[in-house]
């Protein structure tokens, strides 16, 4: 049976959900699941909530853990990461001080200047995950669900090599969405989307092979969207195919929304990322005491694709995913016209031997435009980690459409200045930072 390591499980309703799909499939149920996570009180409760699971579910799978990180890893086949770098505090940090110079998110963890720093904080301890099952697992296949994912996915594969697949719900979740919007079972439905993490586009959407997109747009133009996917709709309605992330994240990805005054009128949740976090708090706390209680929990149907790669891969599958990859996979590239060295969205197959990630059709050139900028910050923010650059990280701040919108280079210099000293406890020495870098 496969020994499955979740690197941060701390993260208890995260686990408990994902070990529940593990679980369900009966190839699964007596798999070896091993939990790391650097809190111990956490790491306890991952415990005991993994072993509930088992036991709600009928699975017998044997459930160890350690504070230990190379003692985890040691002898896996499947490494999932799901850390969080510095927390509720360090996210805080993320939309605190930005907010003082007059910039306003809603999520703040991928290409803005939140992406840029929780990139900053988490590619040191990605690396010295990667670098240790180098070590210690060298046939193992690291499965990243961590934010900002792109970034941790492309510094992974430059900076050790490691072969590495990022996972994310938001494709899943939007094919489920239109298909609502549309009254048709999901199952019935086909789609096929690319782009970058949090950034891509449905380029095909389908019903027993009628074209789904007529309907689609009359949906819209009629006025059904419901008020949290106002953004998505209207730049659906502006670039001709509808992007695969939430409206939350797509009004913060360009200067049209919230620093244009659109707040009210496309219904954004400006700082709902905080509340999401002071959510998971207090979720922490109420699973403690019911499991203290030893009342039952709710094991919902996560939609997340790790336990999918760990079946196909253990049974011969096969089964379809999306997964994010080095646009150069297998020679590539999977989507010609984005850069070779960026890491991309893609449909994927697996089997017993492995993701095979699959190319699709170029971007529209507009989708293409509206993307490159994501890229573009992948690209600088991992040069910065791999080459100690404090001017690459100047650059890639000047990357979100936020500050180029509201600050001027002065005022973006200053910002960054300003986060790098608030944020000095998680970030490495060669940002005049506090935490080890992975190669000391």
């Amino acid at each position: 049976m496969p020994r499955i390591v979740l690197v941060g499980a701390g993260s208890v309703e995260f686990t408990r959900n994902l070990l529940g799909d593990f679980f369900s499939f009966p190839e699964l149920r007596d798999a070896e699941i091993v939990l790391h996570d650097i809190d111990d009180d956490r790491l306890a409760t991952a415990v005991r909530m993994a072993r509930w699971t088992a036991g709600a579910l009928d699975a017998t799978p044997t459930i160890t853990a350690s504070l230990n990180r190379r003692e985890a890893l040691a002898g896996a086949d499947f490494v999932i990461n799901v850390i969080q770098v510095g927390g509720s505090r360090a996210t805080s940090i993320d939309f605190e001080l930005p907010a003082r110079h007059g910039l306003h998110y809603a999520i703040n963890d991928t290409i803005n200047v939140g992406g840029v720093f929780r990139g900053l904080r988490s590619i040191p301890v990605v690396l010295a995950i990667a670098s240790d099952m180098a070590d210690v697992c060298p046939g193992a296949l690291f499965l990243n669900y961590a934010n900002p994912l792109a970034i941790l996915v492309k510094a992974v594969e430059q900076g050790v090599g490691l072969p590495t697949v990022g996972l994310c719900h938001s494709v899943y979740w939007t094919v489920h969405t239109l298909a609502g919007y549309l009254g048709i079972p999901v199952t019935e439905v086909d789609a096929i989307s690319a782009g970058v993490n949090h950034l891509a586009w449905i380029l095909q959407l389908e019903h027993r092979g009628k074209d789904l997109y007529p309907a689609l747009r009359s949906f819209v133009e009629s006025g059904g969207v419901p008020q949290d996917d106002l953004v998505r709709a209207e730049i659906f309605r502006r670039f001709g195919l509808y992007p695969t992330e939430s409206s939350e994240h797509h009004s913060e990805y360009n200067p049209w929304f919230i620093p244009k005054g659109k707040v009210d009128e496309f219904h954004i949740p400006v700082g709902e990322y905080l509340a999401r976090v002071a959510h998971n708090q207090a979720e922490f706390e109420e699973t403690k005491r019911l499991l203290d209680a030893g009342a039952p929990f709710e094991i919902e149907q996560s939609g997340e694709y790790a336990p999918v790669i760990v079946h196909a891969m253990t049974t011969g599958g096969p089964a379809r995913i999306v997964a994010n990859v080095m646009n150069g996979s297998g020679g590539g590239p999977l989507i010609a016209n984005l850069a070779l060295d960026a890491c991309v969205e893609v449909p994927a197959m697996v089997d017993r031997l492995g993701v095979h990630p699959m190319g699709t059709a170029p971007l529209p050139p507009q989708c293409a435009a509206y993307t490159h900028p994501a890229v573009d910050c992948q690209l600088l923010i991992v040069a910065a980690a791999l080459e100690r650059s404090r001017d690459l990280v100047y650059h890639a701040v000047l990357t979100d459409p936020q500050v180029q919108a509201k600050l001027s280079l002065d005022e973006a210099w200053q910002l960054t200045d300003e986060l790098i000293s608030a944020e000095a406890e998680w970030l490495p020495a060669w940002l005049g930072g506090a935490a080890p870098d992975w190669r000391a």
